[in-house]
């Protein structure tokens, strides 16, 4: 939605360019976190928040340092992809490309904030 929206004038070559960079920037973030999603499966048996929190909580010890901070680091590469954080925020600027109300509802209200969100969320992984 987002890398259309950035280039709803596509005959403008600069709005190209900067939709074609949200578009990689976002991918990026979503790699991140379908590879958290698929190492939390691999690890605790389930991508429920409460059964993954409630394993923890049992015996944290059962899980390696590396496991958890690789999780968390690859959660935290989503959370940059979505949120615009350093070091994949460049798009960010250009995406003001699009029709510039509907690009401040989707940008700031609804992607910046699902990148903090799922952060939040995910709280006791970190």
């Amino acid at each position: 939605c987002s890398f259309l929206l950035i280039g709803f004038w596509f005959t403008n070559p600069e709005y190209i360019k900067a939709a074609k960079k949200a578009f990689i920037m976002n991918r990026i973030g979503d790699v991140g976190f379908l590879l958290a999603m698929f190492w939390i499966f691999k690890e605790f048996g389930t991508l429920e928040y409460v059964k993954v929190f409630s394993q923890l909580a049992i015996d944290s010890s059962a899980f390696t340092g590396f496991v958890l901070t690789g999780i968390t680091f690859l959660l935290f590469l989503a959370a940059t992809g979505k949120s615009a954080q350093l070091p994949l925020f460049t798009w960010l600027p250009d995406a003001m490309a699009g029709p510039t109300p509907v690009s401040a509802l989707i940008h700031a209200a609804t992607m910046v904030t699902a990148g903090i969100f799922m952060i939040t969320r995910c709280n006791e992984l970190f």
